[in-house]
């Protein structure tokens, strides 16, 4: 008599490795993940897992996104963890955006010309990918703002599209603000937001 094999359930959706080799992905497979698969971004083509935030990461994330829900104007919305199609087999997910007004709920991507401003909150596993790569590509989609938050000490830099041009044909981002203790703004909208009320 001989044992039957014993089923083993299917494990955690991830991404093929063969496709991820092949650099293949596009816009069109992230919106056909299952409901298990991680949070993830798509960069040239390459799914990318990312890692779960820490608890003071997530403490600014949200205390920004409610200040920027409480004091933007009526025809602007402020979001967490959107995915933004910035290209055809690129897609980021900032940690919070401002995006127009009348955009339908059930959307989970947006399109560049959607979102006004980009906001990344830096922890040690991000820096570099939050200071040089995402802006870079946020400014290359003509995302006309963003804004990077470092948690360690608290600081704001606040930066807008420019007229300086990259090594790629595309417009970069300029710093038109940056403080530890108040940032005043008169784009996207008349801002004046005091950094400490970010802190976790």
């Amino acid at each position: 008599m001989s044992a039957e094999p014993v089923p083993t359930p299917p494990g955690p959706w991830c991404p093929d490795p063969m496709r991820q080799q092949r650099a293949d992905y596009t816009l069109a497979d992230l919106l056909a993940l299952p409901d298990d698969a991680p949070r993830v971004e798509l960069v040239d083509g390459v799914i990318q897992v990312t890692p779960s935030p820490t608890l003071g990461h997530q403490s600014i994330s949200s205390r920004l996104w409610m200040w920027l829900h409480t004091h933007a104007p009526e025809h602007l919305h402020a979001a967490q963890a959107v995915g933004v199609a910035l290209t055809a087999n690129t897609s980021r997910q900032p940690d919070v955006l401002l995006h127009r007004a009348g955009i339908t709920a059930d959307r989970s991507l947006l399109r560049p010309e959607d979102v006004l401003l980009a906001v990344e909150v830096v922890s040690p596993g991000t820096r570099r990918v939050d200071r040089f790569a995402k802006p870079g590509e946020y400014a290359a989609a003509g995302i006309p703002y963003y804004w990077r938050v470092e948690q360690d000490p608290l600081h704001l830099y606040a930066y807008r599209i420019g007229d300086r041009i990259g090594p790629g044909g595309e417009r970069q981002y300029e710093l038109v603000a940056e403080s530890a203790a108040l940032v005043e703004l008169a784009e996207p909208f008349d801002i004046k937001l005091p950094v400490s009320e970010l802190a976790p």
